[in-house]
């Protein structure tokens, strides 16, 4: 099984301990598929809301503000383009009932760690944050810091 990163975000791993993750499968379109593969794909500001339709028993995962640009190929397929619609997430009833419970939880927040490629399928790491304080972050700056400063001595 050969996975190939796409987008990280790494900013939310510095404003968030991540304490559980799930892999989602995003609903695309063909020109979107082939920029993403490409390596056009921005996950900064971007999360993932539960988002429930009338007459529905489950909400369904949707990716918020995650902007993928205009495919330059595709040429008058994409006029009217969104670059950052709305994008469904696929994820199964199990999962999805885990995160409907989690989420209620206070100070939770459910984001896209991670975009890649698995067996030619578009994939996302989600992880249930919660947000560090100004503290939390100097500690793990510090924490950084010092393991770099320690290989750089073994060396």
């Amino acid at each position: 099984m050969s996975k190939k990163t796409l987008a990280e975000n790494k900013r939310a791993l510095f404003d968030y301990n991540i304490l559980a993750k799930w892999q989602a499968g995003i609903k695309l379109t063909g020109p979107e598929v082939k920029a993403v593969k490409l390596g056009h794909f921005d996950l900064k500001g971007s999360y993932v809301s539960l988002l429930s339709r009338p007459g529905a028993k489950l909400p369904e995962a949707w990716l918020i503000s995650a902007h993928i640009p205009k495919y330059s190929k595709a040429g008058y397929a994409q006029d009217s383009y969104n670059p950052l619609r709305n994008r469904k997430l696929l994820l199964n009833k199990k999962e999805l009932n885990e995160l409907v419970g989690k989420i209620r939880q206070k100070g939770l927040t459910i984001l896209p760690m991670l975009a890649y490629t698995s067996q030619g399928l578009v994939k996302l790491e989600i992880g249930l944050g919660q947000g560090k304080k100004k503290f939390d972050k100097r500690e793990s700056i510090k924490k950084r810091e010092f393991e770099r400063s320690k290989q750089r001595l073994m060396k």
